[in-house]
């Protein structure tokens, strides 16, 4: 697979993150997916995302920036959104914030396996 390639397919995840579109989710990702560590599978790693998007109903991910070297992908995600409630601990209750999540991805067959994802909580706590 070609960085251009893999590059489409992580746009095309993206993208299926950004429309909750669960039903074609296991189209990006593994059914053996891991996160952080943690083997979740690809059932666990829907209920994570529904429960982000309950958590934060105006979620979207904007790439920031991109790298891809097969079958690797690297990219700086950017947010701008309203959390309800609390958000790494930290009572938000529907103020707007931005924060950036650093994340890194090992593709296999084609689809996110691994996921190893650093989320900028200071410039959150910075925010409040």
């Amino acid at each position: 697979m070609t960085p251009v390639e893999l590059s489409d397919i992580y746009r095309g995840y993206i993208d299926c993150l950004n429309r909750q579109d669960w039903d074609n989710l296991g189209d990006f990702v593994h059914d053996d997916a891991e996160h952080n560590g943690n083997q979740i599978g690809l059932s666990g790693y829907r209920k994570m995302l529904e429960r982000d998007f309950r958590e934060i109903p105006d979620l979207r991910f904007n790439i920031g920036l991109l790298i891809a070297e097969p079958p690797h992908i690297a990219a700086k995600l950017e947010f701008d959104c309203t959390p309800m409630g609390e958000f790494f601990g930290l009572p938000i209750n529907g103020k707007r914030v931005q924060f950036d999540e650093n994340v890194f991805y090992r593709f296999e067959d084609g689809k996110v396996r691994q996921v190893w994802s650093v989320i900028d909580r200071k410039s959150v706590e910075d925010q409040l």
